[in-house]
């Protein structure tokens, strides 16, 4: 694990999404860093069609954000906030899932024990069952809803946002362009700066397009937990792909840490990807490494959140601290209305 630590400072969370600060999804920031020879470029988002060549591979996580927090009132009459993570894994009936209790605003965590029933907004119920994954923060719950969640979430329900995000912003706000199988319990915002008019530019250079599903769980914005297990898709024709990429020299760049997780799980050690779906267990760290990608397209994060491990296994570690430098030095924006950086290897 790299030792870079810092602490973020406060004028550096991206507090509402790009266009309310009068920008176009594509003008946020872009640092380019290459590992190979220790470039570190400054740009915008929209200038990334210069740093890809033709044949190489942008692989894109295709799923759509759940306005997956509910407002509660537990026995006591207290209000609280449920954030829904993911379906339960491994169990066939969709009225189990992984749930987080929260402050009624939403900005602090809050403790659930086993047994414990909330009353959900529009009058649905929920049973807290046990503590998940060996934590107290996340926990099994069965839903009451009289429908499938998804459903119930979609008319009583609102993105997740934690305390930097201040105002109320529409579900379309944390979806990306290309988001078309809802599931993800917050956005994966990596790919929020894409237009339609970029991928076009993208693809009039020769750069191709092709996706995965990878349903994202809460970040745990406190606890910086590891990744629990995540539904995936990678189709056969992606799998094809990025191996016809591979063969003629392209590059494969996955746009979220997302892509990484699901690519790396069908993988090989040789990186070859073969078409798989289920649930992910995968962390992927430096000692691990990656086969399948070339480059990550992803935000920027606190160096305790379980994804840096994989950044500095794209990255290295040397790379990955002057970059994060720089981006403090020149004050690039934080979380998922922020901006972005690419690394390629």
């Amino acid at each position: 694990m790299s030792a870079l630590a810092f602490e973020l400072p406060a004028a550096l969370e991206a507090h509402e999404p790009p266009e309310a600060r009068g920008l176009a999804r594509d003008e946020v920031r872009l640092m380019v860093a290459a590992r190979g020879d220790g470039a570190i470029t400054h740009a915008s988002f929209r200038e990334l069609p210069k740093f890809l060549d033709a044949g190489d591979l942008l692989v894109v996580n295709t799923s759509a954000t759940l306005p997956a927090a509910v407002s509660a009132r537990r026995a006591d009459g207290s209000a609280a906030r449920v954030h829904f993570a993911t379906r339960a894994p491994h169990l066939p009936e969709e009225d189990w899932w992984v749930v987080e209790i929260r402050s009624d605003d939403g900005a602090h965590p809050g403790a659930g024990r086993p047994g414990e029933r909330l009353t959900l907004a529009g009058g649905a119920g929920l049973e807290i069952v046990a503590p998940y994954a060996s934590g107290g923060r996340l926990l099994l719950a069965r839903v009451d809803a009289g429908e499938a969640a998804p459903a119930y979430l979609a008319r009583h329900g609102e993105p997740i946002r934690y305390r930097y995000v201040a105002d109320r912003w529409p579900l379309e706000a944390y979806q990306t362009a290309y988001a078309t199988v809802p599931g993800s319990a917050e956005m994966p915002s990596a790919g929020r700066p894409f237009t339609a008019e970029l991928i076009t530019a993208l693809v009039a250079r020769g750069v191709v397009v092709a996706p995965v599903v990878l349903h994202t769980g809460v970040s745990s914005p406190e606890g910086h937990e590891p990744p629990y297990p995540e539904r995936y898709e990678v189709p056969a024709a992606t799998a094809r792909l990025v191996n016809a990429v591979r063969d003629w020299g392209g590059r494969v760049i996955a746009v979220g840490t997302t892509v990484v997780r699901a690519l790396e799980t069908v993988a090989d050690p040789g990186g070859t990807v073969r078409p798989g779906s289920g649930w992910t267990n995968l962390i992927v760290t430096p000692d691990r490494g990656v086969a399948a990608v070339d480059g990550l397209l992803t935000g920027w994060h606190e160096p305790e959140a379980s994804h840096f491990q994989m950044l500095e296994a794209v990255a290295g570690a040397e790379l990955l601290e002057r970059s994060y430098h720089a981006a403090l030095e020149h004050g690039y924006l934080w979380h998922e209305f922020g901006d972005s950086q690419l690394i390629l290897r």
